[in-house]
């Protein structure tokens, strides 16, 4: 069972990373919002979040995976239910390749969410952890992490519902309004898993204590937070309640990973990513501040959701996918600490240089942050490439 969730753990972060590419390469050329957030946010770092969370949940809530072959039907699914979401906002292709592509992830995902719900079934709180040994001072923090993992898990089915509604196949969510369904995937699943996970993870791998006033800030509103943003949307009053909550969250985490490192004798190499992560999700809340207390401003909507899912989002998946999959594991030339050390640099690089491009209103810069970024993601998928080929 555990070689089986490995192996297609694997090919997760391989359709990940092909998404990634896919995504870096379509902004060099121009594609349409929905190209980008179906190959940044679906393709990307959902399909990530699937490959460890069939490893990674049962195991923090004490239990075995039900259904290990789960991960083999879920991946044609949501593979292909990406690749027609990227298609389809591109004139001259199918009218049905949208409902198609909603239809198909959402069938993924509820073979994903059935999967470890049925496994948690008699654990849903999580307060079985499976924490122990030198690790049983950590038990209350644990708990807590385990309680926000169904919270993440329920945003994902609600904005997989919402998806087929922008796609038409149901009756849209609130009022179909995009960015509603993409706070309720990248903030409300994949932030608070970041949360988390992050609060049980990066202690045992840093070897340090985080601040717990802060854990059990981070946690509560890192869960409120995007249903606030998706339901308030784009102003008004409640909207700036809804930034605030979500940006306590955020600037919460970052303190968080900051003290582990501050603490830590142990700084792997990976773990930087994570590091840089952090540092972008509060650059995108103080971005997503001033849409909410001064007003959208169209240039730099795509700034925000750049800084969102890969100066965020994508740097701490790399990071972490990094730490379980080390680049000195690779034998190919090259893989290496240093290697991963300059995949890194070179994304948060190009994150802040297309950042910088879109409020100087200068194209030629931000096209220049979008060739940094495609080549830490190529450092990225060669390193992950090399490990994957010695396993």
């Amino acid at each position: 069972m555990a070689a089986t969730v490995s192996r297609w753990a694997r090919r997760y972060v391989g359709i990940a990373v092909a998404s990634l590419l896919a995504w870096q390469v379509g902004l060099l050329v121009g594609v349409p919002r929905g190209t980008e957030v179906a190959l940044g946010l679906y393709g990307f770092v959902l399909h990530v979040v699937f490959g460890k969370a069939y490893s990674l949940v049962p195991s923090y809530f004490d239990r075995e995976l039900a259904e290990p072959r789960a991960a083999i039907v879920q991946l044609p699914l949501t593979a292909v239910g990406v690749a027609c979401l990227a298609l389809a906002p591109f004139q001259g292709t199918p009218d049905a390749l949208e409902p198609a592509g909603a239809v198909l992830w959402t069938a993924g995902v509820v073979v994903f969410v059935g999967t470890l719900a049925w496994t948690v079934r008699d654990n849903l709180a999580g307060a079985e952890t499976g924490t122990g040994g030198p690790n049983a001072h950590r038990e209350r923090v644990d708990r807590a992490a385990n309680a926000v993992v169904p919270v993440a898990l329920a945003y994902l089915l609600v904005g997989s519902y919402a998806t087929l509604g922008l796609a038409g196949v149901v009756q849209p969510v609130f009022d179909g309004y995009p960015a509603r369904v993409t706070h309720l995937l990248g903030t409300g699943t994949a932030t608070l898993l970041v949360f988390g996970l992050g609060v049980r993870l990066l202690p045992r791998f840093l070897v340090a204590e985080p601040p717990k006033p802060l854990v059990w800030v981070v946690l509560p509103t890192g869960a409120v937070g995007p249903v606030l943003l998706a339901a308030t949307l784009p102003a008004g009053r409640w909207f700036h309640l809804a930034a605030a909550v979500e940006t306590v969250a955020v600037v919460g985490y970052a303190a968080i990973v900051a003290t582990l490192f501050v603490r830590s004798d142990r700084r792997r190499t990976a773990l930087y990513g994570v590091l840089l992560g952090a540092i972008g999700g509060v650059a995108a809340v103080a971005l997503g501040l001033w849409f909410a207390f001064v007003g959208l401003d169209g240039a730099l909507i795509p700034a925000h959701r750049r800084l969102t899912l890969l100066g965020f989002l994508g740097l701490t998946v790399v990071g972490v996918s990094l730490q379980f999959y080390p680049p000195n594991v690779g034998r190919w030339p090259g893989c290496d600490d240093r290697t991963a050390l300059a995949a890194m640099a070179l994304l948060a690089a190009g994150v802040a240089v297309q950042t910088a491009g879109a409020v100087l209103l200068a194209e030629t810069v931000a096209t220049a942050g979008v060739v940094l970024a495609l080549a830490g993601a190529l450092g990225y998928a060669y390193l992950l490439a090399g490990a994957f080929a010695t396993r």
